[in-house]
């Protein structure tokens, strides 16, 4: 019985990851190095996902001002520290 030829999608690699799959392939051929990559790459995106504690702080700090502010979909705002307040601005996205 034939083996099943497995396809990955390279675009969607990250250069580090395309870099690990072209060292597999040269030292233990394509078929095993596909394989051994595959089982490598869910292993490593199988986990938690990882989360800046940074983001989890601005999100339970506006938790409870949800029903009183009203954010437009589609802005985008940077958030910065001032003098004993945070100030909130709208980014300009198109340059």
């Amino acid at each position: 019985m034939p083996k099943k030829q497995v396809k990955i999608d390279e675009a969607a690699l990250t250069k580090g990851e395309l870099r690990k799959l072209n060292a597999l392939r040269k030292s233990i051929g394509e078929e095993l190095a596909n394989e051994a990559f595959i089982k490598w790459y869910t292993d490593q995106t199988g986990g938690e996902d990882i989360s800046d504690p940074n983001i989890e702080l601005i999100e339970n700090a506006l938790s409870p001002l949800m029903d009183k502010i009203r954010i437009p979909r589609g802005a985008a705002y940077a958030v910065r520290r001032g003098r004993g307040r945070f100030i909130v601005e709208a980014v300009n996205l198109k340059s």
